[in-house]
């Protein structure tokens, strides 16, 4: 699923640009994923009443979708840009959280209706930033998930500089949109979930301030040292790149120049502005992708195990393609062998480049890479059929872990499959930050639940292995956020599983102490 951003002959204001994300989520508990789209609007305005607004689509379970935005009370207009997920309150029903040029706003679920309650949950913003990426975290493991919230910059239209106004509304020498280099940068921001239904602002009180004047546009969680604690990788524009880790004390400091994470191989900062992340090679270990300008390559860091990162791209083969502008990305692994594959969304922020023939196209065709499993990837998008190939002006992009899906993917091979659902009880609900752990052979296979990814957008939170030919599962662990390691029975494949904290077979708890209990999927 793709958010699609129309536009013009020419863009006055880099806000014009930037395009919104989607989420896919179950919004009524229903067993199947539903549809949140994110929208904005134009600085012209609309007539009063006939603004666009955010749009939820029901899954009908047949492969199509009802429209049910008002009843569900999401009819909302604004400057709309991000989205992510997450059962703040713990009762068992997905919110959103949606970020804005202005005011964010946080829509607490109450049985498939929201209610909008931002200013009394204290994360609605000052309304000065231009809120883009976020992401539910338990960063503290205290079972309540938080919330970080990527900013881009402090934007005010009254003095915003106008097209070829100064070097950095020029590009290949002609006049073009400002930014964001010149632009005021805004800090991230860090809320802690207090319980009762509100957060508490701790950017500074964890450090998240400390690593300012960056243009972040998307979040994604990971715990890439394997500590058991959640860390944070946002992807920025013209600016290096942040890697927040975790202190294990509410706190954190950013790693990411000392980790090889902020710059390409050659020591150069790059426009970030997507990300996804997944064990690529099949080591064990999380690995990062990060889309990135024309005239670039994305990047993809292999994590090393050290704390440290190599830029793979090319021995990935995945420096192709510079002419592309990406966006979002998402690792999904399509044909079920057992190795992620990787989608990306594609899309110019300058009109210009058509009318002024600049090396690249306005609307451009998703990239659809397949996993050889040895560490490299092949482009299969010119087969893969309209659904990649068709320009388009893309930004957000998200994917389902069960049919149906807008792109439909229809490889219908003898691969076999299982989806994991973590449902926490000492955890937060939705098991935010478990990591999955699935051994097939020889085979060791890793993922966590995560909450906001891609380009400020969401995809199902439920995790999806490939099996290749495998017919059985040999082990399948979870370690949750508590701390608590379980192994679970799982005794069928080509099924989607819904696993709880608690009622799996415990090896060890947090303190070290074997305990035992039988269990497995609800």
């Amino acid at each position: 699923m793709m958010n699609v951003f129309g536009g013009v002959s020419s863009k006055k204001y880099i806000i014009e640009t930037t395009g919104t994300g989607v989420a896919i989520f179950d919004y009524d508990n229903d067993g199947w994923p539903d549809i949140f789209l994110v929208n904005g609007t134009t600085l012209e305005g609309f007539p009063a009443g006939q603004g666009p607004t955010n749009h939820l689509y029901r899954n009908n379970h047949d492969g199509t979708f009802r429209d049910v935005t008002v009843q569900a009370g999401l009819a909302a207009t604004g400057w709309g840009q991000g989205v992510c997920v997450g059962d703040y309150d713990n009762d068992g029903w997905e919110d959103l959280y949606v970020t804005y040029f202005g005011k964010n706003r946080l829509y607490h679920n109450q049985s498939g209706v929201f209610s909008e309650i931002a200013e009394q949950a204290r994360v609605a913003g000052s309304g000065k930033a231009w809120g883009t990426g976020c992401a539910f975290v338990d960063y503290d493991r205290d079972g309540l998930v938080d919330l970080i919230v990527a900013n881009y910059v402090d934007f005010d239209l009254s003095n915003a500089p106008v097209p070829g106004e100064r070097s950095a509304c020029m590009w290949k020498g002609v006049p073009v949109m400002c930014g964001p280099r010149g632009l005021p940068g805004a800090k991230n921001i860090l809320y802690h979930n207090q319980g009762h239904g509100t957060f508490e602002d701790v950017t500074t009180k964890a450090h998240i301030d400390q690593t300012n004047g960056h243009y972040a546009f998307s979040v994604s969680t990971l715990d890439f040292d394997d500590d058991g604690w959640p860390d944070i990788y946002v992807a920025c524009d013209s600016t290096p790149s942040i890697l927040y880790h975790n202190n294990r004390d509410g706190t954190f400091t950013d790693l990411a120049v000392v980790s090889g994470a902020a710059f390409n191989e050659d020591g150069r900062e790059q426009a970030g502005m997507g990300t996804t992340v997944a064990d690529y090679d099949g080591d064990g270990r999380l690995d990062i992708f990060k889309t990135n300008f024309s005239d670039d390559t994305a990047t993809l860091y292999r994590n090393n195990g050290d704390e440290t990162f190599s830029d793979a791209t090319f021995p990935a083969g995945l420096g192709l393609h510079t002419q592309y502008l990406g966006w979002g990305a998402m690792f999904f692994d399509f044909d079920n062998d057992g190795w992620p594959d990787l989608i990306v969304a594609n899309g110019h922020v300058y009109p210009e480049v058509d009318k002024y023939h600049l090396g690249s196209n306005y609307e451009e065709p998703r990239v659809l890479y397949r996993n050889n499993g040895n560490g490299t990837f092949t482009d299969l998008s010119a087969s893969a059929g309209p659904g990649i190939s068709t320009p388009a002006s893309a930004r957000g992009l998200a994917v389902m872990s069960a049919h149906p899906s807008l792109l439909v993917n229809e490889v219908r091979s003898g691969n076999h499959w299982i989806a994991i659902k973590t449902v926490g009880s000492k955890s937060n609900r939705d098991g935010i930050g478990a990591r999955v752990t699935v051994k097939i052979g020889k085979r060791t296979l890793v993922d966590e639940v995560r909450g906001g990814s891609s380009y400020d957008s969401n995809s199902d939170m439920r995790v999806h292995f490939g099996l290749g030919s495998a017919m059985k599962i040999d082990e399948l662990k979870i370690r949750w956020p508590s701390g608590l390691v379980e192994r679970f029975d799982i005794p069928r494949v080509d099924t989607i599983h819904t696993l709880k904290e608690g009622t799996g077979i415990t090896e060890q708890d947090a303190a070290g102490k074997p305990k035992g209990r039988p269990g497995g999927a609800i």
